[in-house]
This record gives structure tokens, C-alpha cells and sequence, in this order.
């Protein structure tokens, strides 16, 4: 039902094509991957970048050289190449275009997660030979069905991740979350919704490849098979998407009604007070974004199903701030809402994680 990455990608050595991503938020599938992925990254290709330090490029601690082209990556052995980059319209830039054919050509498989398919291009179909894949994971899932509130059901506590923008942190708070439950040794599974999370965890749901109508069904069969076999006092982290406030965002909804959550993660960037892509857009008071959430994620559940769900804790993305701002903001947060409030990137998700666990 949901898209499976091809066997032994998680472990395989990759090649971000980044071009020109690595200091743009165009860039931020690879990003993702770079603070994320456990398997190897083998290298980076960004030619603005050639060369640099990625911790003092990005903020990532993560030593991955940074090369010009493919021929200065090829002596690092990667295995596939990732595009890494979400531009507008989902459409390959003719430099990335160049660089992935040229990986396919060079004997990599290839990675991608836009709306462009690049298996059914005739040139990437040509270069694609025996023993090599192009993994198009957008692409929605067969054998859709309506959602019915079936994730109801699960034992498991489900933790889904809202927001007050397009691009806030949504998916690394859930990541952070999983790898502070993992630090304790607690079971937790991560639902990816988008391609950053399916790319990084290896299975999940390209939502926005999904026609309306089976949204919520495409979301609930995603999170019934990741929650299979989880006990009560396990967790399941979904990948939130989009936000409510955002005019051209939809997902929030079947998000909401496939994964029947017993708990809200609000996610947030300090300071934010404007959609970031249309500064004409005022974002509502953090509170009211949190009570607009928990109103709509208490309808549409079925009898029996426990107490509506709550947002219990903010993420607060503080990446913009100094780390003094950053406490300083995080404290007036937890003031102001009377919740747990603490930036999960910054501080590793651990007090959060607490708060999820007292339920």
C-alpha cells in the first residue's frame, strides 16, 4: 500500500544533488537527509559550495565533503543519487537534470522525490540498466480506499505533528522525538507524510500525490501498518504537513482523520507572525492555532475511542535565534500557553518526549 524504498536503501551510500540547496530552503529534502539519515551520505554535490564545511555552511555536524560535479564525487563510492531539492512545481532543473542522468549513466541508481517522474522519461529509462533502480516515491499508492477511522483501533499512543506554516520543522520534531524514545529504549515508529521523511525512514505516504477523496484513507493505511503490533505504551510519531493557516494547505485535515491521534504536537518558528511565502497572510495567535487543532481533531472519531486529543507540547524552531534568544523565546512560550515548550533541534527532544509518555 505505501511507498516502500527499494530493499537495502537505508544502508546504501548516497549522493545529494543539492546544487545550490545547501544555503536555500529549495534545499531542504536534503537538508533533512544530511541532519536525519542514519545510513551513509558519500557526498554532496553543490557548487556554490565546493569544497566548504558543511557544519559551517548548514549547522549540520556531519562531516560529508561538499564537491563541484559527479566526476568529483564518483571516487567517494556512492550507490544512489538523491535529489535533493523541492523546487517550485516539483519540475527537475536542467542542472540536476544533467547530474542524475549522468549518475545513472555512471552505474548509480536514482532517488527522487518530485512530481516529475523521472522513470518514465525516456532519456533516465535508457541510461537505467540491469542491476540499477529509479526509485519515483511520489507517486500515489494502488489500492486506495476512503478513510474510515480504522487507526482508531490501534493499542499504541499517536502522536501527530501540527503546525503554523509550510516548513517549520514538522518532520525533524518527529524524528527528534523517535531518537529521544530510542535513547531509552522505548519502541517508537515514525510515519513519513512527505519526501524528506519517506527518503530518511524508508516507507510512508507522499500525501500530496494523493487525490483528495483518499487522502485520509491513503494516511490511515500508512499508520495501521506502522502500528501494527505496537502495545499501549508504545508511540507512533506522524509526520505532520501543510498547516491550517496556510491558504493553498490541505493536508492537515486527512492527517487528522487517518491517523486518529491521541495527541497533538504543535510546531512552530519563534517569531513567526506571517505565512513565510506570503507575508500578506497574518498568522492567528499561537493559542488560537492551538485551539482551532484540537477542535477539529475532536470530531470525526468514533465512539469509544478515548478523550479527544490535545496538543500536550510546542516545538518551538528557535534556528534563527542566538541560544539566548532561543531560551528566552522558549520560556515566554510555555508562559504564555501554560504547555511544555522546548526547540527539539536545539535541545534534543527528551523533555518533550516526557510529556507524550505521561499520557
Amino acid at each position: 500500500m505505501n511507498q516502500h524504498c527499494p530493499e537495502g536503501f537505508e544502508q546504501l551510500p548516497v549522493l545529494l544533488l543539492q546544487h545550490g540547496g545547501l544555503s536555500s530552503l529549495t534545499g531542504k529534502t536534503g537538508l533533512a537527509m544530511l541532519r536525519h539519515r542514519r545510513g551513509p551520505i558519500a557526498a554532496v554535490i553543490d557548487a556554490d559550495h565546493a569544497n566548504g564545511s558543511l557544519e559551517e555552511i548548514t549547522g549540520i555536524a556531519r562531516k560529508v565533503p561538499i564537491v563541484r560535479d559527479l566526476a568529483a564525487a564518483l571516487p567517494y563510492r556512492p550507490a544512489v543519487a538523491v535529489v535533493g531539492l523541492a523546487p517550485s512545481g516539483g519540475v527537475l532543473p536542467d542542472p540536476v537534470r544533467r547530474d542524475a542522468l549522468a549518475a545513472l549513466q555512471a552505474g548509480l541508481s536514482l532517488a527522487s522525490g518530485l512530481h516529475t517522474q523521472l522513470a518514465e522519461d525516456p532519456d533516465f529509462k535508457a541510461a537505467c540498466h540491469a542491476g540499477q533502480w529509479i526509485w519515483d516515491l511520489r507517486q500515489e499508492p494502488p489500492s486506495l480506499q476512503v478513510g474510515q477511522a480504522r487507526a482508531a483501533a490501534l493499542s499504541c499512543q499517536r502522536v501527530l505533528a501540527v503546525g503554523t506554516d509550510m516548513a517549520v520543522g514538522k518532520m525533524s520534531a518527529c524524528l527528534a522525538l523517535q531518537a529521544a524514545a530510542e535513547r531509552q529504549t522505548l519502541e517508537c515508529r515514525f510515519v513519513g507524510t512527505g519526501q524528506a521523511g519517506i527518503l530518511i525512514s524508508g516507507r510512508g505516504v507522499p500525501l500530496d500525490a494523493v487525490r483528495v477523496d483518499y487522502a485520509a484513507g491513503a494516511v490511515e493505511a500508512a499508520v495501521l501498518e506502522a502500528g501494527s503490533g505496537l502495545s499501549a505504551q508504545d508511540l507512533l510519531v506522524v509526520e505532520g504537513q501543510g498547516s491550517l493557516c496556510h491558504p493553498g494547505s490541505s493536508a492537515t485535515l486527512p492527517l487528522m482523520r487517518g491517523s486518529q491521534p491521541t495527541a497533538l504536537l504543535m510546531v512552530h518558528r519563534a517569531g513567526q507572525s506571517t505565512i513565510g511565502r506570503l507575508p500578506e497572510v497574518l498568522l492567528p495567535p499561537l493559542k488560537e492555532c492551538i485551539s482551532l487543532c484540537e477542535s477539529l481533531a475532536a470530531v470525526a472519531r468514533p465512539r469509544g475511542s478515548g478523550p479527544p486529543p490535545k496538543v500536550q507540547a510546542v516545538a518551538l524552531n528557535t534556528a534563527e535565534l542566538s541560544p539566548e534568544e532561543a531560551q528566552r523565546s522558549i520560556q515566554a512560550c510555555e508562559q504564555a500557553l501554560g504547555l511544555p515548550c522546548d526547540d527539539p533541534i536545539r535541545h534534543q527532544a527528551d523533555g518533550l518526549l516526557k510529556v507524550f509518555l505521561k499520557r
